[in-house]
């Protein structure tokens, strides 16, 4: 009698957090794209409140 994969008894966590690497990555990326387009949003609310301020 052969064991079924879904038997299995899944292990406990060591308290240890793996890191996978395409985190940072995306973190990255994110940065990369989220800051220029929150410098463009700020920009343009300032300006908006001046035209109608």
């Amino acid at each position: 009698m052969q064991a079924h994969p879904h038997d299995a008894v899944a292990a406990e966590p060591s308290g240890d957090v793996p890191v996978n690497p395409a985190t940072g990555r995306l973190i990255f990326g994110w940065l990369l794209v989220g800051l220029p387009l929150a410098y463009g949003v700020i920009t343009t609310l300032s300006r908006v409140g001046q035209l109608f301020g």
